[in-house]
């Protein structure tokens, strides 16, 4: 095995001059270079333990919410939901939605008022304690201030969703991916 030996002018020292490096200095880095999307930026974590409950088939907020400001309008907002919630049925069967939301912008789930749903044939006043795992990655193309939030509404009148019910924890995780 040949061993290389350096000297002179190609030693170095534990300093790399400034001129051998593109940005002096980290303060003075603007963007990354071109093909180093998918980085995380940054993350924001936000949780809830307040249970609210709704009884009706209009979308309401399960006071689950984050903000996050993007550093550019090329990157994207990964957004992780955690809902903690319960279903309760007055009759047999039931169901409830959870929907994401960007400011007033649904952005992902809502498409169909039971995509929770909860069927016992015979059975009258039933309840069942679920989590609701969403994720959707948004391209916002913004740098202002965006607040994600979600919201929940009952398959029937008559059905409640409880979002954290009894002090049952939900999460949300947003992280800003380079783009």
């Amino acid at each position: 095995m040949a061993i290389t030996r350096l000297g002179g002018a190609n030693a170095i020292t534990g300093t790399i001059p400034q001129g051998n490096i593109a940005n002096a200095s980290l303060g003075a880095v603007t963007a990354l270079p071109a093909g180093v999307g998918g980085k995380v930026l940054q993350v924001v974590f936000a949780t809830t333990v307040a249970q609210v409950n709704n009884n009706t088939t209009s979308y309401t907020d399960t006071n689950l919410t984050a903000s996050i400001t993007p550093s550019s309008t090329s990157n994207k907002i990964y957004v992780i939901v955690n809902q903690a919630n319960k279903l309760q049925e007055a009759s047999a069967s039931g169901g409830s939605s959870i929907k994401i939301l960007r400011d007033s912008t649904t952005i992902y789930g809502g498409d169909q008022a039971y995509e929770n749903f909860l069927s016992i044939g015979g059975a009258s006043s039933v309840q069942r304690y679920d989590r609701n795992n969403l994720n959707f990655l948004d391209t916002p193309s913004s740098t202002n201030s965006l607040t994600y939030k979600t919201q929940a509404r009952a398959y029937t009148a008559g059905d409640i969703i409880s979002c954290q019910p009894e002090g049952i924890k939900s999460t949300i995780t947003l992280m800003e991916i380079a783009g």
